[in-house]
């Protein structure tokens, strides 16, 4: 099998890898993408629904504490909106009993994308040359070799698909998801490899719902869409409608762990009882739903996330190393970065000191 020699690789297309493409393409002409599923995006997720994007990953960036993901948004010629808050919330008791309470906006203020956060991603992607992203190009392995690096595309048990040799290789997946799935030869340093595989993967045990409705009954009820419960199934709920006009939702994480969670039929049924609970009856007759258990994708969690991260760990680079193998390697990803980990931001951030450090 004939090996193809480029000079940078970058492994992942969420918002971090296809951003240091972005960075990258004009000044590596010889750019490769490789991202295992058959979309961009990775933990950014949208279905389209009557022009309206339903966010069934992060759906929030904060603008007094965002200047990257402001720059961004700017660059790329989109609009923000803030998260609609006003009125009061919905409180629910371990025992099922709801009641109405003040509501928490939120603070600083959030803001939703026009779009979705997808349009982060479609709008970084129309700025990368064609070919430059290959998708379906899962990663089974990263060899150190004398002359580079080499990278093997396909299955541990399996025939490689393809292979690929680079100067230069970013490693913009999670370092949990890393670790567990990608043959490193040689070995990776012990200290380094328990630090990747300790990296909390952000939402990885996350379930997420989104109900859309012709009409915000809610609102008119004098109440913000903002919810809490001790039972469940849905833990936290907010608004997640558009800044303007059809179609309003309703949109909410799961509170019930990884592993006691039913089949995604049995969650829905169970989501729209508890919405029809809390808002009315009209909430449990939603015009579409969406449902999405992160802690069932491939290519982004492992059995180490099962248990979900509910408060926000601290991400830092694992083992305090923000490259190996002699500067060949380069971590990105929201998990590696030092500031704002987890979130869009640290994206951001982490993309472009990979960025940086691969230019050289």
């Amino acid at each position: 099998m004939e090996t193809e020699t480029v000079d940078t690789i970058i492994i992942g297309g969420g918002l971090s890898g296809i951003y240091a493409a972005f960075l990258l393409a004009p000044k590596k002409p010889s750019l490769v993408l490789l991202e295992a599923r058959s979309r961009v995006g990775g933990r950014i997720l949208c279905p389209a629904y009557q022009g309206f994007y339903a966010d069934l990953g992060p759906s929030w960036y904060w603008p007094m504490l965002n200047p990257r993901i402001n720059a961004l948004i700017d660059a790329l010629h989109l609009k923000g909106y803030p998260q609609f808050e006003t009125g009061l919330g919905r409180f629910q008791a371990r025992d099922g009993h709801a009641e109405t309470i003040p509501g928490y906006p939120m603070q600083p203020p959030a803001w939703r994308i026009d779009g979705g956060m997808i349009a982060l991603v479609e709008g970084l992607c129309a700025r990368i040359p064609e070919g430059v992203i290959r998708l379906n190009h899962p990663v089974c392995e990263i060899e150190r070799r004398d002359d580079g690096v080499r990278v093997t595309v396909g299955r541990l048990d399996h025939e490689p698909r393809c292979r690929l040799k680079a100067s230069q290789v970013i490693l913009a997946l999670p370092p949990r998801l890393a670790a567990r799935s990608i043959l490193f030869t040689p070995d990776l340093p012990f200290n380094l490899s328990q630090a990747m595989l300790r990296a909390s993967t952000w939402m990885a045990g996350h379930a997420k719902f989104f109900a859309l409705y012709d009409l915000a009954d809610w609102r008119k009820c004098g109440l913000s869409g903002q919810g809490f419960s001790l039972c469940g199934p849905l833990g936290e709920i907010h608004d997640g409608s558009g800044e303007t006009d059809r179609p309003y939702g309703l949109t909410g994480f799961v509170g019930i762990p990884a592993l006691r969670r039913n089949g995604e039929d049995t969650m829905i049924r169970a989501i729209l009882a508890q919405l029809s609970l809390l808002y009315g009856p009209a909430a449990g007759r939603p015009l579409s739903v969406y449902y999405k258990d992160w802690a069932r994708e491939e290519f982004t969690a492992t059995e180490y996330d099962m248990r979900s991260a509910h408060n926000h760990p601290e991400f830092l680079p694992p083992s305090g190393k923000m490259s190996f193998w002699d500067g060949a390697v380069h971590f990105a990803g929201t998990e590696t970065a030092d500031h704002l980990g987890g979130y869009l931001e640290g994206a951001l951030a982490s993309a472009e000191r990979a960025a940086s450090a691969a230019i050289g």
